[in-house]
């Protein structure tokens, strides 16, 4: 690819992305679009300034509101979005700031010395090839090495410098948002998985005594777990309203209640054919037989929520070993109650170990069939093999337009759309994994896309354009390095085109939410429909934090290979912080979060981008015959190794847990000034597991009590299904008939 071809996907691109902010700047103006560019604003009550009136102002494009993004503070984003979001703004400013120290030294040290590294002829710049630009044109035995081997130090040292005053930050206000924020049920609460089974006791009796014999002083309550899902709940509620009529006597049946005469359409029977009994609750009063907790103690699973006084004991109980099986009695900090992903609660736990290893393989399978359109992107990045390949498309690829087109647009457009199916199917694969919060969901996904871009947008792009064929060079590990130094800077202009397309334009069309705008005019106007407020989705974490740390590894990878791609590097990470920011404070909304548990993986992404830079650095020192360099660029890399070591010991305790100092800080706190009761009383009733009996509402086990169930909400029901339930009036109606068939043949 040569400097035109670049120039064409960087126009094309630029005015992608000038049309898309000229666009979102008209379309958030209008009132009829408020729910998707203001959602998150919405949804907490806030006034959103906007024309009453039609007015030609509302046609006008205006940057107000870049300049309202990069007002705000980080503690308005903190108030608005959580500690996630501002974890990941710091990751957006750490990048501005090593590219933009490594855009100086690259561009004004590395760059010139790349161009003129060998005795040539330069031909007028447009015309000029990029290699002329990257590593490769320097000669062999250059003294210029040195220069490459400067600028490595500086951006490592920058690089570490700066993380580990990030590092540091963000485990400070990770301690400030556990320690300043409300009690959380979560901190009170345990999560007890493969509780054994016993033909003596069910699970609740078995939780209760066990932690009553090991854990008397602490434990407060425990809330079973039980099995859900749409068919099982169908089917425990018709067999609660059976027992109910069962057991009814026919004189209060018959007297005390007064029946409700109806006509069944369906099979032509009399006005008198079917009653309808509405005084349920005073049938259960004048009948315990009917008691519903044999019902849910069949639902029972071998899990449940363990309740306790203090927040120092539940940590305690979470990390010690209950048993000396470690596979019986697992203990775990339970998620907070609107973080508990229910539906993989009751999985077995002798499974997941299953379910893991079954993920891994079927993530390594699809990153193998990934493999063909990264193929194909590479053969439009080379245009001799595809007019071999295609002899009829020579014609069409040998003007100048097209051929700028084919090499320069068209393959990362196309490796674009096949990465929109990666996340969607790496979320199914944590699905299924038995991750038991949607936060967990979200960083196992996000820890997949990561490891799967890495994969196949660098590393496969790159065997895949230069030596795939020789793979027993990559079976030598001593060969890799000089494997990557050959195959990188011919890469290196594919990636620069990546940036510009996934990048650019992708940060664009993020802003310009096309689908929830697609979404929202479809409901208005197809359905007639209002729109949703819960509707609105969180912020993709999973999508997003991936995708800069891609173009991150880029960057580093490439910044004294290729200089030419920290410019395009830098304005993606100014616009992005700029989009995500408003995105952040005025689109998303806040469902749940983490903690500022994204850091690690950030952290350990930034130092394995550093390491590879540094491999790659040895393999080409190697190939240019300065061993001097490469021994220098040797010890940098056992630095950066033990700085990463160092940071791990440091800081990486703070998100694997918690302090007793600060656990026992707060429970004295809370204890001297009186709410440690009222925390209690909200502890036990923070986890109501969702359709485990509709009309129901669970109570845990407090003590010696054993009140598992409270009365019927309000709702209006019949025989403890809504009114409004399809399926409910389906299974009363077939319960009648029992009914009547058994009255006929008595």
């Amino acid at each position: 690819m040569n400097v035109s071809a670049l120039l064409t996907s960087a126009g094309i691109n630029i005015g992608m992305c000038g049309l898309l902010l000229c666009f979102y700047s008209i379309l958030r103006k209008q009132r009829g679009l408020v729910n998707v560019y203001f959602g998150g604003r919405l949804l907490a009550q806030e006034n959103i300034m906007l024309p009453d009136a039609f007015c030609f102002e509302m046609l006008l494009p205006s940057p107000s509101w870049i300049l309202k993004a990069w007002k705000s503070t980080e503690d308005d984003v903190l108030a608005t979005a959580g500690l996630d979001a501002v974890v990941f703004l710091r990751l957006l400013v750490f990048s501005i700031r090593i590219f933009s120290i490594a855009a100086v030294i690259c561009l004004f040290l590395v760059l010139p010395l790349n161009y003129y590294g060998q005795e040539m002829v330069h031909r007028h710049i447009p015309s000029e090839s990029l290699d002329v630009f990257t590593i490769g044109n320097v000669k062999e035995g250059s003294k210029w090495l040195w220069a490459h081997c400067l600028a490595l130090y500086i951006i490592t040292f920058s690089a570490c410098i700066l993380l580990y005053f990030e590092y540091q930050k963000i485990a400070e206000l990770r301690l400030a948002h556990f320690t300043g924020s409300p009690a959380n049920p979560s901190h009170f609460t345990v999560l007890v998985r493969s509780i054994p089974r016993s033909t003596e006791e069910s699970f609740s009796d078995a939780v209760k005594n066990f932690f009553m014999n090991y854990h008397a002083s602490s434990y407060l309550a425990h809330q079973m777990i039980y099995r859900t899902g749409k068919v099982q709940r169908l089917m425990n509620n018709a067999e609660k309203i059976y027992k109910k009529l069962v057991y009814a006597t026919p004189s209060c049946l018959y007297q005390e209640c007064r029946p409700m005469r109806v006509r069944c359409g369906l099979c032509g029977g009399t006005s008198s054919s079917f009653n309808l009994y509405s005084n349920e609750l005073q049938l259960a009063e004048r009948h315990p037989g009917l008691d519903r907790l044999d019902s849910l103690k069949e639902k029972e699973c071998a899990a449940a929520f363990v309740f306790f006084k203090t927040r120092y004991a539940a940590v305690v109980a979470s990390q010690v070993l209950q048993s000396s099986n470690p596979m019986l009695w697992v203990t775990d900090l339970a998620p907070e109650p609107h973080d508990v992903y229910w539906s993989n609660l009751w999985l077995p736990y002798g499974q997941l170990w299953l379910r893991r290893i079954t993920n891994l393989l079927a993530s390594i399978v699809f990153m193998f069939l990934f493999l063909l359109p990264v193929t194909f992107v590479q053969g439009l990045s080379q245009l001799d093999k595809l007019q071999q390949m295609f002899p009829f498309l020579k014609s069409i690829l040998n003007k100048t337009f097209v051929s700028q087109v084919v090499t320069g647009y068209l393959p990362s457009v196309i490796l674009l759309i096949s990465l929109y199916t990666v996340p969607p199917t790496m979320m199914i694969f944590s699905t299924v994994e038995g991750c038991t919060s949607r936060s967990a969901r979200k960083v196992s996904t996000c820890c997949k896309v990561l490891y799967f871009m890495i994969w196949n947008v660098f590393f496969v792009n790159v065997l895949s354009g230069s030596v795939i064929s020789q793979l027993d060079v990559i079976s030598k590990p001593k060969e890799i390095p000089t494997l990557l130094a050959k195959a990188v800077p011919r890469q290196a202009t594919f990636f620069i085109t990546y940036v510009l397309t996934s990048g650019w334009v992708s940060m664009c069309s993020e802003i310009m939410q096309v689908f929830a705008v697609v979404y929202s005019l479809f409901m208005r106007f197809v359905l007639r429909r209002t729109d949703d407020p819960n509707w609105i989705i969180s912020f993709p974490y999973h999508t997003e934090v991936p995708r800069v740390l891609l173009f991150g590894l880029l960057g580093f990878t490439c910044s004294i290979l290729a200089p030419l791609i920290l410019p395009f590097l830098l304005v993606y990470f100014l616009l992005g912080y700029v989009v995500y920011r408003n995105q952040i404070l005025n689109v998303y909304r806040r469902k749940y979060e983490t903690g500022g548990q994204y850091w690690p993986i950030m952290h350990n992404t930034m130092i394995f981008s550093l390491v590879l830079m540094q491999i790659v650095a040895i393999g080409v020192f190697g190939m240019k015959e300065s061993t001097v360099a490469s021994g220098f660029t040797l010890i940098l890399v056992m630095l950066t190794l033990l700085f990463n070591e160092y940071c791990r010991q440091r800081f990486r305790p703070i998100f694997n847990g918690y302090a007793a100092q600060d656990l026992i800080e707060m429970d004295r706190n809370d204890e001297q000034c009186g709410r440690m009761e009222d925390i209690h009383r909200r502890v036990l009733s923070a986890y109501c597991q969702p359709n485990v009996c509709e009309g129901e509402d669970l109570k845990p086990e407090v003590g010696e009590t054993s009140q598992h169930l409270q009365d019927n909400l309000v709702h209006p029901t019949v025989g403890g299904f809504p009114m409004s339930s399809i399926q409910g009036a389906a299974t009363w109606l077939s319960l009648l008939i029992t009914l009547q068939e058994r009255n006929a043949t008595k």
